[in-house]
């Protein structure tokens, strides 16, 4: 892809994401979800590959059909209140909106285009995907908070965490497996929504550092699957400690970063009086953490195969990638200055 298209596309990537969190109309909303949508398609399918246009083709069915949900409901809405206003929606219409965010979002039961389209791009695209994609839907379910369907809401997150743990659990594919751990991290945020928006923008934060860490780690490191993992500690020693430990907050272990949100999401659900819930989603979240465990082992207590009798360079010359090491950072070392960041939010 040429530079100038690379660049066209991007900023139509930034101006759709930046229309749908400054607007107030359901129309300009629209408009800006549309405008991602169109503009990450042509980078998907940069790579002329069967698959690749498979995923486009996939990606662009499901998020076409969300997007004629939300404009339906709003003009349903607008029909009923008189104004295009975000904020003003009756509980009839805010169902298939929260339904068709959910599905733009990749939450289950509405999730199976994610790990299938995940796998069908490159590392940078799926990083894309993963983070910036989610930021409109995200914005526009907080703004929406409200007016939102409780049940409907745990429901959806309850489903997500458990599906995102149990379908990560047999991948070797390590996109799948980060679609899968997104469909996860996302249940936790959709529960939380109704009783503690600010918590849900902190934890959403949080899920695009260390979600951007480990893709750029990957990148890195030049591997997508799981039997590539054993020989990237030859590779980049230091990279694939930290990428271990970054595998570990992920699944939400302290004292790293991962283990905040789960932590503060279940201290507010405690002061909600729902602690049964509470201890549901932890019970589930360890599914998740077994596929994570798991990748860890395979890179620091395996060894990769050598057959061949030559000499090799046990050691190559890594890409030097400080934007790397500052997110694997983030990722790792947040939890101590938690109580103060969570202020700003």
């Amino acid at each position: 892809m040429s530079p100038l298209a690379l660049f066209i596309f991007l900023s139509s990537l930034a101006t759709g994401t930046t229309i749908t969190l400054s607007s107030h109309h359901w129309m300009l909303a629209w408009i800006g979800l549309e405008i991602n949508t169109l503009a990450i398609i042509p980078m998907m399918t940069k790579i002329p590959h069967p698959r690749a246009i498979e995923a486009a083709t996939k990606y662009f069915l499901t998020q076409a059909a969300a997007s004629a949900l939300i404009l339906f409901a709003a003009m349903v809405n607008t029909w009923t209140f008189g104004e295009w206003n975000i904020e003003s929606l009756s509980m009839s219409t805010s169902i298939p909106i929260t339904i068709a965010l959910c599905m733009k979002l990749g939450l289950a039961p509405l999730h199976f285009w994610m790990p299938e389209v995940l796998q069908g791009i490159s590392l940078s695209t799926g990083l894309i995907l993963s983070t910036w994609q989610k930021i409109a839907p995200m914005a526009l379910l907080i703004q929406i908070s409200k007016s939102t369907d409780l049940p409907l809401l745990v429901m959806i997150g309850l489903l997500s965490i458990i599906i995102g743990g149990w379908g990560g659990i047999n991948q070797t594919q390590l996109r799948k497996i980060m679609a899968f751990s997104s469909i996860g991290h996302l249940g936790w945020m959709i529960i939380i929504l109704k009783f503690n928006p600010h918590l849900t923008l902190f934890n959403f934060t949080l899920y695009i550092i260390m979600t951007s860490a480990m893709f750029m780690t990957l990148l890195a490191l030049n591997t997508t699957k799981m039997s590539q993992l054993s020989t990237s500690w030859p590779k980049a020693p230091v990279l694939t400690m930290i990428a271990m430990l970054t595998l570990l907050s992920l699944g939400g272990l302290p004292p790293l970063t991962g283990f905040a949100p789960k932590l503060m999401i279940s201290m507010e659900l405690i002061k909600q009086n729902s602690p049964i819930l509470a201890g549901v989603m932890l019970l589930t979240s360890l599914l998740a953490l077994y596929f994570y465990v798991r990748m860890t082992y395979v890179m620091a207590l395996t060894l990769a195969p050598n057959i061949s009798p030559s000499k090799t360079i046990w050691r190559s010359n890594p890409n030097k990638t400080p934007f790397v090491a500052i997110l694997n950072m983030l990722a790792l070392f947040l939890l101590p200055i938690t109580a103060t960041v969570i202020t700003i939010f």
